[in-house]
C-alpha cells in the first residue's frame, strides 16, 4: 500500500496583493472569527442541574444517600431532610446512580438544555435478601513478589475461545495459542507451572500434541472464590516448580444458589447450597464443551468430532468449631476424533535470489481417534486446635489414563500457487517443485497414576507466623509408545536405500516406573513495624527426595517487603531463593522414545524485585507494579516445542538463563470497571552440551573441500519471545450501565522454530509475532429487583441473566503455531506455516440464581 501525503500551504502578500489576494485574506479572517466566536460560545456554556429528595418506602427522608453520575468517581451526598442538587452538563445524554446501604441502587437518566433544572423524588426500596459473606482482604498481593490476584468474575465476561482462569492468566504473561490452557511464564515450558485447588496439586494430560485435542480445563471458573497467580519469587510452602504457581480456592457457600451458561462452544451449570443446620455444604459443577465450530474454520477440511466433558464436586462438613472435613472430587473425559479430507496451505518466499507465493495441497485418508481421562478424589481434615493453630491433613488420588490412535496416509503437491483472478488457474499450483506421499501410524497408551499423602499446619505467634509442611506422592507410570512414519518423495522412499524400504522414523518403547517422593517445607513470616512504616520477612526452605534418581534437594528461600513512610502508598519486595524442579515423566523420554532414569532435577537461582505503587489520576484509583528479574539455570533438559507437544532431549545437557522486566497498570476508567495493561520485555538463552556440528568449503563443482567444526553456543531457548503486551478493558455506556463491551488484546514478538534433529539449524526458522484481539458486547435481560415479577413466572428466582456476542480474533490475523517442513525436486527445505484460528462469532447467556 502507498500512502501519499499532500502539503498545501497558502502564500499570501501583504503588500501589493491584487483584488483576489484580499479576498482570500477576508476570508480566511472570517473563518478563523467564527471559530473563535464558536470556542467561546462553547467555553461560556452553561450547566444544568438536577435537584430533588431521596425518601425511603415509609416516605421518611434518606440522609448520606451517594448521588454520583455514572461512570464517575465523585458526587454528592443528600443533606438530613434527604434534599440535593447536582451540577451537571447540558446538552448531553447522563445517568444519576442513587445508593445507599441497606437500600437498592436505583438509576435515572437525563438529557437537559442548558440552566435547565428537574426536580425529582426517589424512592429506595430496601433489600430483599441479607448481607453477603464479607471477606476482609490484607495487602498480601501487594508484599508479595510476583503475586496478582485478578478478580475472577472477570474469567466469565472475557471474550476467548477457551473460557477459563488459565486465560485470563494469559493476558499477563502472554500466549502463542489461544485453542490452549497451558502458558509460558517467563521463558519457562509448560511443564514448570504449579497448580493447586484448594490446597491439592492438579495435573494435566501428557500426550496432547496440539490444542485441536486439549478438553477442559480442571478449574471451573464459576466455583472460584479466589485466584492467587505467583508468576515468580514464590514462598517455600508452594511446590518443586521453576516458573509460576497458580493457586485457587473454590467457594464456600452460605445459602442455595447457582449459575448456568449456554454458548455456542460451551455450556455448563453450577449448584451450591447449605443444610438448615450449617454444617454441610456442597457445591457440584458440570460442563460440556466442543470446538467443532472452530475446528471446522481451519486448513485442514474435515470431519472434527471434538467432545469434552467434566463433573465436579466440593463437599464441606463442619463436625464441630474445631473440626471440619472436605471433600473435593473431579471426573473428566476428552474426545477428539478427526476424519481429515483435504488441506491447502499457502505460504510466501522473498529473497534476493528467488520470489514466490507457494502452496502445498494435501489429499487425506484415515482418521484419527484420542481420548483423554482425568479422575481425581481428595479428602481434607482440617483441626482448629487453638485460636492461633491450624492443622490439615490430606490425601488424595489422581489417575490419568491416556489413548492416541493415528492412521493417517496423505499425497502432496508443493509449488507455485497462482493467485491471478482472471486465469482459470486461480487458486492452484502452476508450477510444482515437489511431490510425494506419506503415512502417519501412532498406538499410544499412557496411564499415571498418584497417590499423595501429606499433613500442613499454621502458628500464629502475632509478629510470627510460622507454616510447614511435609508430603508424601507415590505415582506409578505405565507408557506403550508405537510410532511410525513413512515419506515418499519425488518416487523414492525417505531415507533412500536401494534394496529395503526404510521408514523416516520409528519408535517402539515401553515404560513401567514407580516413584516415590518425600517432601517438605518451614517458613516464618515475620512483620515489624506499623502500618505506616513496615516491614515484612518471608523466610524458609523446601526439601526434596526422589527415588527415581535418589536425589535430594534443598531449597531456600526468602522474601521482603518495605512501606517507607511519607505520603505517597508505595511498596518495595523482593524475593530470592533456589527452584529446583525434579524430573517427572516426559524430561525422561528421548526423542527416540527410550527413558532416562537418570535425569536429575533442573536447577535454578532466581532474584526478584519491585514495587507497588497506588495513585489517582484523574481523581481515579490506579494502581502500577514494576518488577525485574533474573533466573539462573543448570542441568536443563532442552526441549523443542510443536504446536503444545513439548519434546524433551532426555539429558541435563544444558545451562540457560532468562532475565526480563515487567510492568502492570490496573485502574477503573470508569467506576466499577477494572481494566488493566501487561508489558513484558524478556530474553532467555541456552547453551547445551555436544551442539557441534561440521561447516563444509565447497569448491567450483560444489565438492567439499574442506570443514571446520563449529559449536552452536548460545541460542535462544523455544519460549523466548522479547515483548509481550496484554490488555483487558471493559466499559459500560454513559446513560446505562446494563450495556458492556469486553476487550482482550494480546501481542508477542517473534519466537524461535527448531528444525527436529537439526544441531545447525537450531533456531533455524521464527514464528511471526502473535497478535490477537477478542471483543464481547453484554446486556443485561433480567437485572436483580424482583418487585416487579410474578409469583409464578420461571424467573421469580433469578439474580441476573446476561446474553454476550463475541467476535473472536476480531482482527482475523492469521497466526502461525508450528511449521510443516516439505522438501522440492532439489531436496531444497520449505517451510509452510501451520495456522491458528480465524475470526468466529459466538453467542452466550449466563444466568444466576
Amino acid at each position: 500500500m502507498r500512502i501519499l501525503l499532500i502539503n498545501i500551504v497558502p502564500k499570501i502578500r501583504f503588500l501589493g496583493m491584487n483584488r483576489q489576494s484580499s479576498l482570500i485574506l477576508v476570508s480566511s479572517f472570517l473563518s478563523f472569527a467564527c471559530c473563535l466566536l464558536s470556542i467561546v460560545s462553547f467555553a461560556q456554556k452553561k450547566p444544568a442541574f438536577v435537584s430533588g429528595k431521596v425518601l425511603d418506602e415509609n416516605e421518611n427522608p434518606l440522609s448520606n444517600v451517594s448521588v454520583t453520575i455514572l461512570g464517575q468517581q465523585k458526587g454528592i451526598a443528600t443533606s438530613d431532610s434527604g434534599t440535593f442538587r447536582l451540577k451537571v452538563t447540558a446538552d448531553k445524554a447522563f445517568a444519576i446512580v442513587f445508593s445507599y446501604t441497606g437500600f437498592r441502587t436505583q438509576q435515572k437518566n437525563f438529557l437537559l438544555s442548558e440552566n435547565e433544572e428537574e426536580t425529582i423524588v426517589i424512592r429506595l426500596e430496601r433489600e430483599g435478601k441479607t448481607l453477603e459473606e464479607v471477606i476482609v482482604t490484607d495487602q498480601r498481593d501487594r508484599r508479595e513478589a510476583g503475586l496478582i490476584r485478578p478478580n475472577p468474575k472477570s474469567v466469565i465476561n472475557l471474550p476467548t475461545p477457551v473460557m477459563g482462569v488459565e486465560s485470563l492468566i494469559k493476558v499477563f504473561v502472554g500466549s502463542n495459542n489461544e485453542l490452549t490452557s497451558q502458558y509460558s511464564v517467563r521463558g519457562g515450558s509448560y511443564d514448570e507451572n504449579l497448580i493447586y485447588v484448594n490446597d491439592f496439586e492438579i495435573f494435566r494430560p501428557y500426550l496432547v500434541r496440539n490444542g485441536q485435542q486439549e478438553g477442559l480445563s480442571f478449574i471451573n471458573p464459576e466455583m472460584v472464590r479466589n485466584i492467587s497467580f505467583y508468576n515468580g519469587g514464590f514462598q517455600a510452602k508452594y511446590g518443586d516448580k521453576m516458573s509460576s504457581v497458580l493457586d485457587i480456592q473454590y467457594k464456600k457457600p452460605k445459602r442455595f444458589g447457582g449459575s448456568a451458561y449456554v454458548s455456542i462452544l460451551e455450556q455448563g451449570l453450577q449448584l451450591e447450597g447449605i443444610s438448615n443446620n450449617n454444617k454441610l455444604s456442597y457445591l457440584v459443577g458440570v460442563r460440556n464443551r466442543t470446538n467443532k465450530n472452530i475446528l471446522t474454520l481451519q486448513e485442514t477440511q474435515g470431519n472434527y468430532v471434538p467432545s469434552s466433558s467434566d463433573f465436579q464436586a466440593l463437599i464441606n462438613y463442619q463436625f464441630s468449631e474445631k473440626w471440619q472435613a472436605e471433600f473435593l472430587g473431579n471426573i473428566s473425559q476428552t474426545k477428539f476424533t478427526l476424519v481429515p479430507e483435504f488441506s491447502q496451505l499457502t505460504s510466501s518466499v522473498f529473497s534476493p535470489y528467488f520470489t514466490a507465493v507457494l502452496g502445498l495441497d494435501v489429499y487425506f485418508d484415515g482418521q484419527e481417534r484420542d481420548q483423554y481421562k482425568t479422575n481425581m478424589m481428595g479428602l481434607a481434615i482440617t483441626n482448629q486446635a487453638r485460636k492461633n493453630l491450624k492443622l490439615k491433613w490430606m490425601v488424595s488420588r489422581f489417575e490419568n489414563d491416556e489413548e492416541e490412535n493415528i492412521d493417517i496416509a496423505g499425497a502432496y503437491l508443493f509449488g507455485e500457487r497462482d493467485f491471478d483472478k482472471a486465469k482459470p488457474t486461480f487458486g492452484l499450483i502452476v508450477n510444482p517443485l515437489g511431490a510425494g506421499v506419506f503415512h502417519n501410524f501412532a498406538r499410544n497408551r499412557l496411564n499415571i497414576d498418584n497417590w499423595n499423602v501429606s499433613h500442613k499446619g499454621v502458628l500464629d505467634k502475632g509478629k510470627n507466623v510460622f507454616q510447614w509442611g511435609i508430603g508424601f506422592d507415590k505415582s506409578s507410570i505405565d507408557d506403550k509408545l508405537n510410532e511410525w512414519e513413512f515419506q515418499d518423495s519425488a518416487g523414492y522412499a525417505l531415507p533412500y536405500n536401494p534394496t529395503i524400504l526404510m521408514l523416516n522414523k520409528v519408535i517402539k518403547a515401553t515404560a513401567a516406573l514407580d516413584i516415590n517422593k518425600i517432601s517438605g517445607y518451614v517458613q516464618d513470616n515475620l512483620v515489624f513495624g506499623d502500618s505506616s512504616n513496615s516491614f515484612t520477612l518471608q523466610a524458609g526452605f523446601r526439601f526434596n527426595y526422589n527415588s527415581l534418581n535418589n536425589e535430594f534437594l534443598f531449597s531456600p528461600r526468602v522474601g521482603a517487603s518495605w512501606q517507607p513512610k511519607g505520603g505517597k502508598d508505595i511498596i518495595f519486595r523482593a524475593a530470592a531463593g533456589a527452584y529446583h524442579q525434579p524430573p517427572f515423566y516426559r524430561e525422561l523420554r528421548r526423542y527416540d522414545g527410550t527413558v532416562n532414569t537418570d535425569v536429575k532435577a533442573q536447577k535454578s537461582f532466581q532474584v526478584v524485585g519491585g514495587f507497588d505503587y497506588n495513585f489517582k489520576a484523574t481523581n481515579k484509583p490506579m494502581r502500577m507494579t514494576v518488577e525485574a528479574y533474573y533466573k539462573k539455570m543448570w542441568d536443563v533438559v532442552p526441549y523443542d516445542i510443536d504446536n503444545v507437544r513439548i519434546r524433551y532431549f532426555g539429558e541435563n545437557s544444558a545451562k540457560a538463563y532468562a532475565y526480563g522486566v515487567e510492568g502492570r497498570f490496573f485502574g477503573e476508567l470508569v467506576k466499577d470497571a477494572e481494566s488493566w495493561v501487561s508489558i513484558g520485555l524478556m530474553n532467555t538463552n541456552e547453551n547445551i552440551k555436544g551442539d557441534f556440528y561440521t561447516e563444509y568449503t565447497l569448491d567450483s563443482l560444489f565438492q567439499p573441500i574442506d570443514s571446520t567444526t563449529v559449536e552452536g553456543g548460545w541460542l535462544r531457548r523455544p519460549t523466548d519471545r522479547t515483548l509481550t503486551f496484554g490488555m483487558f478493558f471493559q466499559d459500560y455506556l454513559a446513560t446505562n450501565k446494563n450495556f458492556r463491551v469486553y476487550l482482550s488484546t494480546i501481542y508477542g514478538t517473534n519466537l524461535p522454530y527448531n528444525i527436529p534433529g537439526s544441531v545447525k539449524y537450531r533456531n533455524g526458522a521464527i514464528i511471526e509475532p502473535y497478535i490477537r484481539v477478542d471483543i464481547g458486547f453484554s446486556a443485561l435481560l433480567l437485572d436483580a429487583d424482583r418487585s416487579n415479577r410474578r409469583s409464578h413466572s420461571p424467573f421469580r428466582n433469578f439474580e441476573s441473566i446476561w446474553a454476550s456476542l463475541e467476535v473472536f480474533n476480531l482482527i482475523d490475523r492469521s497466526n502461525t503455531i508450528s511449521y510443516l517442513l516439505i522438501k522440492d525436486f532439489a531436496n531444497n527445505v520449505f517451510t509452510i506455516p501451520n495456522r491458528l484460528t480465524p475470526r468466529l462469532v459466538n453467542f452466550k447467556i449466563v444466568a444466576r440464581w
